[in-house]
């Protein structure tokens, strides 16, 4: 029965440090997990974000495409009316009122006239003259307008620039 004693291993008695590396581990754990889950949820809310700036954008240019239908059709209208007629010259002159109208009421202006001041931020210089009558650096025609929307330039307007 002797052998039987020594053959049987004491139970070991866990010591502060055992329990005290145990409770780490397990709080390690419950971090790595908490991590693992925050890292999900945050590729989760890039995807969302993403989808929703799509929708949002695909909104947005939805909503523009509907101002300029009207403006759409009116230029199939006059494209199978008799070209030259008043009516004709009238229509055109409508619908370039309403394309202004719609450009207004989205924010859009235009950004160069005959007269303002080069702004190489707002304006591309494609011509160039010597003119004394005129102050250096004036634009003296506008080849191709250009507009914007707040600060945001769409298209830059293609100017002739004097001196």
């Amino acid at each position: 029965m002797e052998e039987n004693k020594e053959n049987i291993k004491p139970e070991k008695k866990k010591n502060k440090k055992d329990i005290e590396i145990e409770n780490l581990k397990a709080e390690l754990e419950a971090k790595n997990d908490l991590l693992l889950r925050t890292a999900a949820e945050f590729d989760n809310f890039k995807k969302r974000s993403e989808r929703e700036k799509l929708t949002v954008a695909e909104f947005a240019k939805a909503g523009l495409i509907k101002q300029l239908l009207p403006i759409l059709d009116n230029i199939d209208r006059a494209a199978l009316s008799e070209k030259g007629s008043e009516d004709y010259i009238k229509g055109i002159e409508m619908i370039v009122k309403q394309f202004e109208a719609t450009a207004d009421n989205l924010g859009i202006e235009e950004i160069a006239k005959v007269g303002d001041t080069f702004n190489p931020e707002l304006h591309e210089a494609v011509m160039h003259i010597e003119d004394e009558t005129v102050a250096e650096n004036t634009i003296t025609q506008v080849l191709q307008k250009g507009y914007k929307i707040g600060s945001t330039v769409i298209r830059p307007a293609m100017v002739q620039v004097a001196n």
